[in-house]
């Protein structure tokens, strides 16, 4: 501890200030506080509310003082300009040019045309010339035209004149069609020409090839060109009326296939029903005849419960089959899948038939309960399907009549069955017999032989109308 410590922990008065030798005039760090006092005035502090990446820009420029020895993201030496660059003239000689003639070995007329060129590079042939790639036109003998070329609508004069023009034009067989003579032959369109042409060409590959090798024929369809070439015209020819009417028929004929498909769809959907109808009534009926043969009385009510449970069908009711209690009533509660309609259809057809939305869930009424739901579902999505039938069906006949104005389709239809009883209407006594389920435990309840029979009459009509 100093005495400058004491002298202040004891309040006394220090007495004359005097000079003292510090650390810092010892070890002469007064050139650290000058660089850096100086390093503070070149560095800049983040202004608040900038952004970073803003910052770090603007760190990064060579505007400022602090960042000289960066480097530049782009040249920025622009001390050279077109004024001061200077032409890089090397030590040789101007290579000399001159204007001089020169033929294109490709013609044959003899033409001279003039250029400047090097003087190093006279006499030299034409660069250019080596682009002017002629086709190979086949040349045949008398005899082979005599034994294999003969054709009654092309004369020897015709084509000796066709390949002519083959080697003049280079196969530009526009070009040839314009210059074709017409004085002195018939007139001959594009496609005959070239089918004149390729046809001589493989028989004379056919001819001239070795035993043995196979040749390569060069297909050309002269018919196809014909048809696509007119087919264009047509095309191109058409009127504002045609192009609109043509569209009107193409959106028709959309509409048409889709109306197609969802008439397949929806046919399919109803061969399910129907098959799955047929199936389910099948199956209660065997599994009435089992039960009665092998089951004695008393283990009858439980073989029925089991087997009254949806299989395909209508509603799909949950199944527990993990151990544990539950509630009986869960399962008559109806599935999540069930849409709005269906469940209104199910409570319009409860109240007609005087029964309750809820009725005391023992094993057999819950069986039956969800049953009668399962055939009130099939029977509503039947009756959808009976009237988009018949809603097609008059369709149908509407479009007939408008084809066939003056006459009525003569559609046949089945026999109808005997009208089917309404199960609202029916009296408290078969109301009552169907819901019993406290009375006797026959399998050959009158509920159930009601709603299959009134099902099966269903199920016949609509097989009929289909």
């Amino acid at each position: 501890m100093s005495g400058m410590d004491v002298h202040d922990i004891l309040e006394l008065d220090r007495g004359p200030e005097k000079e003292f030798i510090t650390k810092d005039a010892l070890m002469n760090s007064d050139k650290k506080k000058k660089l850096a006092r100086k390093s503070d005035a070149n560095t800049f502090k983040k202004p608040e509310g900038m952004h970073r990446e803003l910052w770090g820009l603007l760190w990064t420029d060579n505007r400022f003082p602090c960042n000289k020895d960066a480097p530049p993201l782009i040249p920025t030496d622009t001390n050279q300009g077109y004024k001061q660059m200077k032409a890089k003239i090397g030590s040789s000689k101007v290579r000399p040019w001159k204007w001089m003639p020169f033929t294109n070995p490709a013609r044959k007329d003899g033409a001279i045309f003039h250029h400047w060129r090097r003087v190093a590079d006279e006499g030299k042939d034409y660069p250019f010339a080596r682009f002017n790639k002629q086709p190979e036109v086949p040349v045949y003998s008398d005899l082979e035209y005599q034994q294999h070329l003969h054709d009654d609508n092309w004369s020897r004069q015709e084509t000796d004149h066709l390949f002519e023009l083959c080697k003049r034009f280079s196969l530009r067989f526009v070009v040839m069609y314009d210059r074709w003579d017409r004085d002195k032959f018939s007139s001959r369109s594009v496609e005959d020409l070239k089918e004149r042409y390729y046809n001589i060409c493989n028989k004379l590959v056919k001819v001239r090839a070795p035993h043995g090798a196979e040749p390569k024929i060069r297909a050309y369809d002269a018919e196809h060109e014909r048809k696509r070439k007119s087919q264009l015209i047509k095309l191109f020819e058409r009127t504002t009326e045609q192009v609109e009417e043509e569209e009107k028929l193409i959106e028709e004929l959309k509409k048409i296939e889709l109306r197609k498909k969802e008439r397949e769809k929806k046919t399919q959907d109803l061969q399910k029903l129907i098959t799955a109808a047929d199936s389910n009534i099948d199956s209660r009926k065997s599994d009435k005849k089992k039960a009665s043969k092998k089951f004695p009385q008393t283990q009858k009510l439980h073989k029925e419960t089991t087997a009254l449970t949806p299989e395909t069908t209508g509603i799909k009711f949950p199944d527990f089959k993990q151990p544990g209690a539950y509630v009986r009533s869960q399962k008559m509660k109806l599935p999540a899948t069930i849409g709005q309609k269906k469940t209104k259809a199910i409570e319009q057809v409860l109240e007609e038939m005087g029964i309750e939305y809820n009725p005391m869930p023992t094993d057999e009424i819950t069986g039956h309960f969800n049953e009668l739901r399962q055939d009130i579902v099939l029977l509503y999505e039947l009756k959808l399907a009976l009237a988009t039938c018949d809603y097609e069906l008059e369709t149908l006949k509407h479009q007939y009549e408008v084809l066939n104005p003056g006459k009525t389709p003569d559609v046949p239809l089945p026999e109808t069955p005997d009208p089917l009883v309404d199960i609202g209407q029916r009296d408290d006594d078969s109301s009552r017999d169907n819901i019993d389920v406290v009375g006797s435990l026959t399998p050959n309840r009158k509920r159930k032989a009601a709603l299959e029979s009134t099902t099966a009459h269903l199920l016949k009509k609509m097989k009929n109308r289909v």
